[in-house]
């Protein structure tokens, strides 16, 4: 059985759920964008693999965490995955995939250049890759399992100096979506007005981790007790693909290969 933190959002604990829908979202807004053979950068426990493979000829999934590898297998037999600590992207040929996505990912990566690098590199010419990941000016307070989170300005300049064309997008929400974060953030603030000597900031990541971790859960169970069904009741379909980074609680890139 799979151990949940709030990093990796789980589809069966119902405080989880607004975002689990989000996270979701990118892959549902990426089906209509892939096509034959598939890459998926940190599959992690396969939350968009059933979307994904309708539209592909083949996918190959990859994630650091042997176990999450060996429990997709079972999952979806037939279906490939495999154990890797990225970058580089060790055994992956050049220009071998139609299509490569990477959700949730690249804020995890020291080397977030030789990362892309490595994803544009396994494109086929013409291939496209689909990456999304927090959009740092909605975010609540420091993530401590994050190397960094970016501004639309700063992902797309990253961007733009490894591929042909980058189309910059976002994933934001309707009203119930906003209505969400908002009582998030201002759960958020409660609890960080204790942190009076700002230790979110001077403190290292790793010691930050498990604090984190339990104020994070404490604060989700919250706000699905405060706010019941407004938790409950969001989907995939509340959340939004906008035109513009700074709309998104996510930016979502597409990033093409000539």
């Amino acid at each position: 059985m799979a151990t949940y933190t709030t990093e990796i959002a789980s589809d069966k604990l119902v405080s989880d759920n607004p975002i689990h829908q989000r996270l979701l979202k990118a892959y549902i807004a990426a089906k209509p964008l892939v096509s034959g053979k598939l890459l998926e950068v940190g599959c992690g426990e396969g939350r968009g693999v059933e979307v994904l493979l309708e539209n592909v000829d083949s996918y190959l999934g990859i994630d650091k965490i042997q176990e999450v590898i060996e429990n997709l297998k079972v999952k979806f037999p037939g279906i490939q995955f495999e154990q890797a600590v990225i970058p580089p992207f060790s055994g992956l040929k050049d220009n071998t995939y139609d299509t490569v996505v990477s959700f949730q990912v690249i804020e995890h990566i020291q080397n977030d250049r030789l990362f892309l690098q490595e994803i544009y590199r396994v494109l086929k010419p013409g291939g496209k890759a689909i990456i999304s990941t927090p959009n740092i000016k909605h975010t609540l307070s420091r993530n401590p399992w994050h190397i960094r989170e970016y501004t639309g300005t700063q992902l797309t300049d990253l961007c733009k100096g490894i591929f042909d064309k980058v189309e910059s997008l976002g994933i934001g929400g309707n009203e119930k979506v906003w209505n969400y974060h908002e009582a998030n953030r201002a759960s958020v603030r409660k609890i960080m007005r204790f942190d009076i000597l700002d230790l979110q900031y001077r403190l290292p990541a790793f010691a930050l981790r498990w604090p984190y971790e339990i104020l994070n859960r404490m604060n989700r169970n919250k706000l699905h007790q405060q706010q019941g069904t407004s938790v409950t009741e969001i989907s995939h379909e509340d959340y939004l693909l906008v035109d513009h980074t700074d709309k998104g609680l996510d930016l979502f890139y597409v990033l093409f290969k000539k």
